[in-house]
């Protein structure tokens, strides 16, 4: 069975085709950064724009890379939340329509299903049950994982998600959008120690996020200096090891809760080289298994879309040809919505 996945919920068109049995066949992935780059952040406008222009010439390339027609798709994934809403209809709009034109399925799939299930895209890939970490621009979600679509959220940012606060916190030092590569780039010319962070709601029970502090203190800190190459790069260190052990610190409680050993950790900021290396450390510690995608799946990419959308028409969940686009989506309603 071969599905087209198609994700356009921010500022990167990405399109694949899945097989149901073959796994992924190949995938295409357009990123909006270059554009969005001269104007600090994301314009939702020309995002919706942009999607418009690149989404046909992509699918039409990948199905010529991977010698087959639009005859042989036979199912059609699409996300359809959460994200910008201008950008969420143009996917679904599109696969809703050739949807339509071919006679088959199509599925809506929530963004962040999709990361949660990345690593599924690997050799060695996790088994039910196990604990994932989603971190992103948008979104940092602890989620029990017991199979495709029985999800049980732990705990989520209650304010600013750590992709937010790691492009944020680049801002403050000067650094281009987007921010957060840039500050883990910088943090490694670092000195270790020199300033100390705190590590948010890590000293109450709990596993829900908070880093609007951390960014505020990132700032005081950096206002104390005289804010020099070397002054920044400690502040960008001091920063990036504190939102890594603050992750760490919750994926362990997590771990103990649950007795679960096995951890998925997914989403933009899960290609973080030290937030990759502290979690491995702790997981090791509790001799438990950790699970990455590789870093062209960390980012939005139309492979997971593609991933998930194939488990759920496998699973007969079927849609009507009805535009669906949620730029709000709880992943703790996504069971029911999808029923």
């Amino acid at each position: 069975m071969y599905i087209l996945g198609i994700e356009t919920s921010c500022d990167e068109t990405g399109v694949a085709l899945y097989h149901s049995d073959k796994g992924l066949i190949h995938h295409s992935l357009y990123s909006q950064i270059a554009m969005h780059n001269e104007y600090g952040g994301i314009v939702p406008e020309l995002a919706s724009r942009d999607h418009i222009r690149k989404l046909i010439p992509l699918i039409d390339e990948c199905l010529q890379h991977s010698q087959l027609t639009k005859a042989d798709i036979q199912g059609i994934a699409y996300t359809a939340g959460p994200g910008l809403i201008g950008a969420l209809l143009v996917g679904a709009a599109t696969a809703k329509s050739l949807a339509w034109s071919l006679n088959i399925p199509s599925i809506g799939v929530h963004h962040m299903e999709g990361h949660l299930l990345a690593p599924m895209l690997e050799e060695q890939s996790p088994e039910f049950p196990f604990i994932a970490l989603l971190v992103s621009g948008g979104h940092t979600l602890l989620v029990e994982v017991n199979g495709i679509g029985l999800y049980k959220l732990l705990g989520e940012s209650l304010d600013d998600a750590a992709g937010e606060a790691f492009d944020k916190a680049a801002k403050m030092l000067g650094l281009a959008y987007p921010g957060g590569p840039l500050l883990s780039k910088l943090a490694e010319q670092g000195k270790a120690n020199r300033f100390k962070f705190p590590r948010p709601m890590t000293d109450r029970p709990g596993l829900d996020f908070s880093f609007s502090g951390l960014k505020t203190f990132t700032m005081n800190t950096l206002n104390q200096t005289e804010q020099t190459p070397q002054d920044k790069a400690d502040v960008a260190l001091a920063f990036q090891q504190a939102t890594a052990e603050t992750l760490a610190i919750k994926c362990k409680r997590a771990l103990k809760q649950t007795g679960l050993t096995r951890l998925v950790v997914a989403g933009g900021v899960s290609a973080n080289t030290q937030i990759r290396q502290i979690l491995t450390e702790m997981v090791i510690k509790q001799r438990a298994e950790i699970f990455f995608p590789r870093p062209e799946f960390c980012t939005d990419n139309g492979a997971m879309i593609a991933y998930a959308g194939c488990q759920r028409l496998l699973a007969q969940q079927r849609e009507s040809l009805c535009i669906n686009a949620r730029p709000r989506w709880p992943i703790d309603e996504l069971l029911q919505t999808n029923e």
